[in-house]
């Protein structure tokens, strides 16, 4: 069961969540979805309000449930590394990651998220661009771009944060 709390209510440190714990990056609803594993990303306040940034990269399957969906979530599992190996290696058009993970998936707030989440961050999207190469003022990150697969960022409105009751 989960609780509600506000985004400035989250504890501990989400540059280390994301850093070191990684998430799952969701879109969908119950006529389809996807979930990615990702240890990129950003939060903080944007035009006024409590967001995020996810970088999708142009060839995951979940950025086509992001680019059609109003809404998409972060969601925080602690250790359980063995969900970002399943959903960080193998695409949702090829396997039932949903299955493989044993996640439950719960579909509210116009959107997925998983039952067995610590913390899930239910966000408005509401900014997607591809980054650049001819914007990168400092080129030293390029090197991760090798096949010139440039991330989406996408700034999403938290709208609501869910915490994991005990």
């Amino acid at each position: 069961m989960f609780k509600e709390i506000s985004a400035k209510e989250i504890e501990g440190n989400l540059i280390k969540s994301i850093a070191d714990e990684w998430m799952l990056i969701s879109a969908g609803d119950e006529t389809g979805y996807n979930m990615m594993t990702a240890s990129w990303g950003f939060a903080g306040e944007m035009w006024g309000s409590d967001s995020v940034i996810a970088m999708i990269r142009p060839q995951r399957y979940t950025m086509e449930f992001v680019e059609k969906s109003d809404y998409f979530t972060l969601s925080f599992y602690g250790d359980n590394k063995a969900i970002h190996k399943i959903c960080g290696s193998q695409s949702g058009r090829d396997v039932d990651k949903t299955a493989l993970t044993g996640l439950t998936p719960v579909f509210g707030d116009n959107t997925v998220y998983f039952d067995e989440a610590r913390l899930v961050l239910v966000c408005k999207k509401q900014y997607v661009d591809l980054l650049k190469p001819e914007n990168f003022t400092d080129k030293a990150p390029i090197k991760w771009y090798e096949n010139n697969d440039f991330h989406y960022m996408v700034i999403g409105k938290i709208e609501k944060v869910l915490v994991k009751e005990a």
